[in-house]
């Protein structure tokens, strides 16, 4: 009788047994290729940040959520945007219909931007905004309301996740097309780089790409494929790599494969270290690859929603057990809607009993020298690889983007996926498999249309009681200063602290640089 084989989803095959490896490496933390970790002390200095994404309906419904996670031992704040934000639309725009507010928060102007961190003192928290296509747009208002607060712009911490390559092969919220829009990401990482050193200018993201249907190989492939792109874009630009390298920081998935995740962020650490000593870095700084996680919310089932506690868990411990520096959990009920308070609370929750009653955090790289992680590590890397060096004979990440090779490439693995699914070679807990009876979900959270018409209402109030004049002087410097080449964020930051709206700024880039149609 054959005997039955096993594979990642990856299809890595799953050995029954691992010998040792014939050449140990003999790595320690904190040191290059970082494989082990970038930090000597791991968590044992410092936990990683315990994020928790949020943002619906207005300002001030999300200011009250932002509190309560606060209150709840959430360290750092991830805000998510609603489409028309994500997509350089004003609330009162005809293409914003029956989306305001739904994915997540609404900002038209500034003035959104101060009810949404009332109370919160930007100095003191670290707050990471997932947008890309209008990162400069929200960068801009946060950098005002700083100057409000009178921060400091140098101990401003947090992240934009400004990765527009990803939107062009996985999620589809782009704008402009790719050449201007790498010239914004790199106008960013100039200014950042003189007013904001502790800013991190991008999070390369591997979680769409994984959310999209792709493996945990080509999520790291297509990622550093990504990171190699804009890190080309800013040499070519003449920035130095040990300085912009130390502000990029990666957004990686935490899938179920426990293993595969932990082998995948590990060789994560590694490649991008050798892939930045090879462009020219030579300060440990700018080598070392840091990360946030979010755990899989593609893995989250309608069905028997209480399952998803676990699934999250499982994906939480992948994310610690290989060293991500920050982390997001997903509520067990985003399946069916935005998460409830009580689903925000067991999230955060599971962060914290891993931290302090796993046993997980007190040694640093937990599973190092086992001999199927550091097997399974060298393999995941081995492919990755594989996939990069096809990029690079196609000209990098943009030529494999626009030839439609990296979307195919995920297209081809989400049906592999979902087929196994539908065929029962892949169980699902309560879909396929183990099925049970269910009443109808009781007390999900819903946003009412009807914030649409609020948006709208405030919208006009800041327009009637705004200086018109510094707002057409504004947006006049911007479009000339997108002609000829100047660095963009100067301006838009003088636009947002003049109550200049999203929507007024992105179309005048529209009509400078136009819109991609993909």
């Amino acid at each position: 009788m054959e005997e039955k084989k096993f594979y990642t989803d990856s299809r890595i095959e799953i050995k029954r047994v691992y010998p040792p490896p014939p050449n140990p490496q003999d790595e320690q933390p904190g040191v290059y290729p970082f494989t082990r970790g970038i930090h000597p002390d791991g968590y044992r200095g410092k936990l990683w940040t315990m994020r928790q994404y949020a943002g619906f309906s207005t300002a001030e419904e999300s200011n009250k959520r932002y509190h309560y996670l606060l209150q709840n031992g959430t360290t750092g704040l991830s805000v998510a945007f609603d489409l028309p934000t994500q997509m350089g639309y004003d609330s009162n725009h005809a293409l914003a219909e029956g989306e305001v507010g739904k994915s997540g928060v609404a900002i038209d102007t500034l003035s959104d931007m101060e009810i949404l961190f009332n109370g919160i003192k930007l100095e003191e928290v670290s707050v990471s905004m997932t947008i890309n296509s209008t990162a400069a747009i929200l960068l801009g208002m946060y950098i005002a309301l700083a100057k409000k607060q009178g921060a400091s712009l140098a101990k401003l911490s947090g992240t934009i996740q400004n990765d527009i390559l990803k939107e062009y092969a996985a999620r589809g919220t782009y704008i402009y097309p790719p050449e201007p829009s790498m010239r914004i990401i790199t106008d960013i990482f100039e200014y950042c780089s003189k007013e904001t050193p502790r800013w991190n200018t991008i999070s390369v993201s591997g979680y769409h790409i994984r959310e999209a249907g792709s493996t945990a190989v080509q999520e790291l492939a297509f990622t550093l494929a990504n990171g190699k792109e804009y890190c080309r874009a800013a040499i070519n630009r003449g920035l130095d790599i040990n300085l912009f390298a130390k502000r990029i920081s990666f957004f990686f998935n935490a899938h179920n494969n426990l293993f595969e995740e932990v082998a995948k962020f590990r060789a994560a650490r590694r490649m991008w270290a050798k892939i930045t000593k090879g462009m020219g870095a030579t300060l440990p700084q700018a080598q070392m690859l840091r990360f946030h996680t979010q755990t899989a919310g593609s893995t989250l089932t309608a069905q028997q929603p209480q399952n998803n506690i676990i699934r999250v868990t499982i994906q939480a411990m992948a994310a610690v057990l290989g060293g991500t520096q920050s982390l997001h959990t997903n509520g067990f009920d985003e399946a069916l809607a935005l998460p409830t308070e009580e689903a925000a609370r067991i999230a955060i929750r599971t962060q914290q009993l891993i931290a302090y009653e796993s046993g997980i955090t007190q040694t640093v790289d937990p599973l190092a020298g086992s001999c199927f992680i550091e097997s399974l590590t060298d393999e995941v890397e081995k492919r990755a690889w594989d996939y990069l060096h096809k990029i690079e004979k196609m000209g990098g990440a943009v030529k494999a983007i626009e030839s439609g090779y990296i979307q195919n490439e995920i297209a081809a693995s989400a049906f592999d996926y979902q087929d196994k699914i539908e065929k029962g070679e892949k169980i699902i807990a309560g879909v396929n498999k183990f099925l049970a009876e269910e009443k109808a979900p009781e007390n999900l959270f819903r946003v009412d249309d009807s914030i649409r018409q609020y948006q709208i209402e405030k919208l006009e109030k800041i327009k009637a009681g705004r200086d018109n004049d510094k707002v057409r002087n504004s947006l006049a410097c911007l479009e000339k200063n997108a002609k000829e080449g100047i660095n963009l964020m100067p301006a838009i930051v003088e636009a947002c602290q003049n109550y200049v709206t999203l929507g007024e700024i992105s179309d005048s880039l529209r009509r400078v640089f136009g819109v991609y149609k993909g």
